[in-house]
């Protein structure tokens, strides 16, 4: 099985619907799976993987937000790929704010 590369580790305030919502048009139609608490899609030689894991609410004041750690990984994925992966991502994730 090919090396696993961690290439971003953060915090999302997201509901896991909304999440499961955006993410077909943010990996572009890939297909993919959900199981123990991953996404996931390719095989054991290439692929990647969204883990995601429950964090307490962040309340403030009357607003309670609900979190997620996600930590994305990819198997046999250029720089490049991974690069363009994220941003794609982001797109599709970013939330607009004043």
């Amino acid at each position: 099985m090919a090396k696993e590369i961690v290439a971003r580790d953060c915090e999302m305030t997201i509901t896991q619907g909304e999440f499961l919502r955006l993410l077909p048009a943010a990996v572009a139609g890939v297909p993919f799976e959900f199981a123990a608490g991953a996404f996931h899609s390719g095989d054991s030689r290439r692929g990647w993987r969204i883990s995601l894991s429950q964090l307490p609410d962040r309340v403030i004041g009357a607003i309670r937000l609900v979190r997620y750690r996600a930590v994305f990984a990819f198997r046999s994925h250029s720089a490049d790929e991974i690069a363009a992966f994220l941003r794609r991502f982001d797109l599709y994730f970013a939330r607009g704010g004043g």
